[in-house]
């Protein structure tokens, strides 16, 4: 038995990370400390002055760790991480942690290439972003290829030249100088590059002329086909060109101009991403766990969750506010680009007209959030009390519903899902997965008495339980209901022989829905969630065993170096799709054993 009490009194003064755990060893909170000792101390203490969102923290408090760390800066580093990790539900959270994609310049090779990646090397390469929107990159680098005709292979260009090797299709179709053929000089390569270079450092002008000029000489040739689409591509160009001016900023700015709206319960984050002087994106960023928190707070971890994660920091970070922790996060940010970072809070100017900018349409997207959400909370709320009402049960005590599904592959394999719905909103946090232990065979009855079984033993049990089937299923999760003393209401949900949701029932008791109800869409949503959520499960467990049947016989490949090649690609898919350079881009995988992964791979396609 944990005795909160005595691990007080043994806490060190020094700096660290504090974790906290409720009394299913769920980590609830992750927090970091000047002193471990004053800092957790606190918690415990009176609560008069607690928020009420700490109070209900402390409440569900049933054990805590820590970790001591040198310095605060690595304490605050080390809670970023684990609060990435854990994904706690008291922490302010970022919904939406992504990476973003850049455009890499191979100018560190005798004939560059432009392609997508989404990590920074120290590889002599130019790289240009980050941009919010992938399409925007993958259009920027279509426009960029149907102008010059630059290589898009990853061929060793001496050994194709020295051998003399037939050049590919591209070449054949004018999308290719063909380097590789010998008869193309690097210095008429680079003048190729060079304006590209221009084109992607703010200097799109210089494109423009091109494509005039272009223009004129298909119009000149009678090729009006040519010329029309010589012309759609300028007035597209020059679209992009008027989306990315921005005034108050100059041409050579690096900076992220940062503001935040927040109501009570969630608060938005919009980020204008200005490189060379103009927008090369913005995103907006929500955060929940919000509520009870003031704007030092929650600005102050969206900086350390979006930043510590990219892989790109730029010179300057323009925000509408001070936050917490902002010198020791500059400090990091400083370490991280290796180059001066400044954080700036404007007061007056251009610079700070342009942040209130920012803020103005951080509200909007905000507001609109806020009346999305409650449009869908509403209508949920509204199939609620429709299917409070058909299955005998109070609207008012349908606040969980839990929903269930079993599968198999081919009669082996058995996995069991279980999905959640709180107040009628998917409540994704709190899904669950579960292998089958104790049946053998595909026996659907049978796993789900045992998943139902393996639930019922833990806390915070549902309203209502769904399952994805009939009365064989709801059979036998009554009988283990019975063995755990539980009379939680229970339905199947059944198809007809379409495979399309038809109604609920229970026991004798059958009720048919009308598909052209908001209840019956809900009903039927539920049950396509959990069905799908099962099918990505033993995708998952698929691919882990193809993973291991393939990666585990290529040399040089151990369990290291397979653990992260899974971590960054997910899947055996996404490493088949992969090309050389975002193997290389993975500490640990060399050119060498880039194209032994490859070669391997693509021969067991």
């Amino acid at each position: 038995m944990f005795d909160i009490q005595e691990h007080l009194k043994s806490l060190p003064a020094s700096p660290g990370v504090y974790i906290m755990k409720d009394r299913y060893g769920n980590v609830i909170y992750v927090g970091k400390a000047v002193s471990l000792k004053n800092r957790v101390r606190q918690y415990f203490r009176s609560s008069k002055n607690h928020s009420d969102k700490v109070r209900s923290m402390v409440k569900n408090i049933s054990s805590f760790e820590y970790i001591m760390t040198d310095s605060e800066l690595e304490a605050l580093i080390l809670e970023c991480n684990l609060i990435k990790k854990y994904k706690p539900k008291y922490n302010i959270l970022l919904r939406d942690d992504k990476t973003y994609p850049y455009i890499k310049v191979t100018v560190n090779e005798d004939y560059p290439r432009v392609l997508k990646v989404r990590r920074i090397l120290k590889d002599k390469a130019k790289y240009f972003g980050p941009y919010s929107n992938v399409f925007a990159v993958n259009d920027t680098i279509d426009i960029i290829r149907n102008i010059y005709p630059i290589r898009t292979c990853n061929i060793d260009m001496d050994k194709a030249i020295r051998t003399g090797m037939r050049p590919c299709l591209n070449y054949h179709i004018k999308k290719c100088i063909g380097p590789c053929t010998g008869i193309v000089s690097r210095e008429e390569y680079m003048d190729m590059i060079d304006e590209i270079l221009l084109f992607l450092s703010g200097k799109e002008d210089k494109l423009v002329g091109i494509l005039e000029e272009k223009m004129k000489l298909a119009s000149q040739n009678l090729d009006f086909e040519e010329a029309a689409s010589y012309r759609d591509k300028i007035n597209s160009l020059k679209d992009v060109m008027e989306k990315q001016k921005i005034s108050n900023v100059q041409n050579d700015s690096d900076q992220d101009v940062i503001a935040m709206a927040n109501l009570d319960q969630e608060a938005c984050v919009q980020v204008f991403f200005i490189r060379n002087g103009k927008v090369s994106g913005r995103e907006n960023f929500m955060l929940e766990g919000v509520k009870d928190s003031d704007r030092s707070t929650i600005l102050g971890s969206f900086i350390k969750q979006f930043y510590m994660s990219q892989e790109y920091i730029p010179r300057e970070l323009i925000v509408e506010e001070e936050f917490l922790d902002m010198e020791i996060m500059e400090e990091i940010l400083e370490s991280k680009r290796g180059a001066s970072v400044n954080i700036r809070v404007p007061k007056r100017g251009d610079k700070r007209a342009l942040v209130l900018m920012v803020r103005k349409n951080a509200d909007e997207y905000l507001v609109k959030f806020d009346d999305l959400k409650k449009k869908k909370y509403e209508k949920s709320l509204g199939s609620l009390e429709e299917l409070a009402k058909i299955l005998g049960l109070d609207a008012k005590n349908l606040q969980r519903i839990e929903a269930y599904d079993i599968s198999n592959i081919q009669g082996v394999d058995s996995i069991g899902t279980m999905v959640v719905y709180t107040n009628g909103v998917k409540d994704k946090k709190e899904y669950r997965r579960f292998k089958i232990k104790t049946v053998e065979g595909p026996d659907d009855y049978a796993s789900m008495a045992e998943v139902l079984d393996r639930r019922l033993k833990h806390g915070n049990l549902p309203d209502l339980i769904l399952l994805d089937g009939g009365k064989g299923q709801v059979s036998a999760v009554k009988k283990v209901m019975e063995d755990n003393g539980e009379n939680i209401p229970l339905w199947g949900m059944y198809k007809d022989d379409k495979h399309r949701t038809k109604g609920l029932l229970n026991g004798d008791k059958t009720v048919e829905l009308d598909r052209t109800t908001s209840l019956y869409r809900f009903v039927a949503g539920i049950q396509e969630e959990v069905h799908n959520y099962s099918i990505s499960y033993h995708r998952s467990l698929r691919d882990k065993k193809m993973t291991k049947s393939i990666l585990d016989d290529i040399p040089g490949i151990g369990p290291k170096r397979k653990r992260v090649l899974m971590d960054r690609f997910k899947d055996i898919d996404n490493i088949k799709r992969a090309n050389k350079e975002d193997l290389v881009a993975i500490d640990g995988i060399t050119e060498r054993l880039a194209e032994d992964i490859l070669r391997y791979i693509n021969r067991t396609r």
